[in-house]
């Protein structure tokens, strides 16, 4: 087994794993949680496990003058990005979510052109085309999107949630051929917790931790542990040998999770619209990944 197929590997059980925090996440907010709360016990809890883990396994130091780097990625992967996720999700659907999910690739595609000088070949934009037709079919096959209300400004948050994480993605990418995944993660995470503590603080004094309830902890061990450790270490493994677009291409297999775990709920059946969209987005993965023949890393 090589480099670049445990990559794949790993952002695939990544996509796995995000595919299943809509739900997850939705289920603690806002009865449980606030948003700022969810964050607050996210965030910390992803600094606690990722400086521990360095700490014990990779005692690596970084450059001074990489601390900057790592404050911007902390500010754009673990700040906004997941403030305006969780405060957009807290007041739109996790369909909603999903379709503007689907835009990431692109926004990676044309952030990584422009600021790291990716390429753009035929190929790339042929398979992110195929995978966005078929999620969009997946998912608005079960629902449309809601533009009234409350719901207009959770997609926006939600949106603006898939802009800075697509300029993270392209930004890390330098820093994850120089430093060690475990020792990129425990900087960005600490800047982003310091960031947006000022907002979350307050709402954090106020939760209630003997009244939670065994669900309530499993949520939250499955979002602080697989969502955030698990999950971001895969992503910084793959980036070692994949192209933000590739990885962020990925993003168009969510909706295929989701529909298979309806289905197997029992809530669900297959149809031929399914089966058409999942081959759609097999096939850009295909695609995508076909266009790592044509040049170099």
């Amino acid at each position: 087994m090589n480099d670049r197929f445990r990559a794949h590997l790993a952002i695939a059980g990544t996509t796995l794993i995000f595919g299943i925090h809509y739900s997850v996440a939705k289920s603690l907010m806002p009865d449980i949680f606030s948003p700022a709360q969810l964050i607050f016990l996210r965030l910390l809890g992803g600094v606690v496990v990722f400086w521990l883990f360095q700490r014990l396994f990779v005692p690596e130091k970084v450059d001074r003058g990489d601390l900057l780097k790592f404050a911007l990625c902390g500010l754009l992967g673990f700040s906004l990005n997941q403030a305006l996720f969780y405060f957009g999700l807290n007041i739109t659907t996790p369909v909603d979510a999903s379709i503007i999910h689907v835009m990431n690739p692109i926004l990676v595609l044309v952030f990584a052109h422009l600021i790291i000088r990716e390429k753009v070949t035929w190929s790339k934009v042929i398979g992110i085309t195929l995978g966005a037709a078929g999620a969009l079919i997946l998912i608005l096959y079960g629902g449309t999107m809601k533009f009234s209300g409350s719901h207009a400004l959770g997609n926006i948050l939600v949106l603006l949630n898939m802009v800075f994480y697509a300029l993270y993605l392209v930004l890390i990418k330098p820093l994850v051929g120089k430093y060690h995944t475990t020792t990129i993660l425990k900087w960005v995470s600490f800047f982003g917790f310091i960031f947006i503590l000022p907002l979350i603080l307050k709402p954090a004094m106020q939760i209630h931790v003997a009244e939670l309830s065994l669900a309530a902890w499993a949520g939250l061990a499955y979002i602080i542990v697989l969502n955030t450790f698990v999950a971001y270490l895969l992503i910084n493994y793959a980036l070692k040998q994949l192209t933000p677009g590739v990885v962020s291409y990925y993003n168009y297999i969510q909706p295929v999770i989701a529909s298979i775990l309806t289905l197997s709920a029992g809530q669900g059946t297959i149809t031929f619209p399914k089966i058409l969209a999942a081959a759609m987005i097999f096939t850009g993965v295909y695609a995508v990944n076909r266009q790592k023949k044509e040049q170099p890393r």
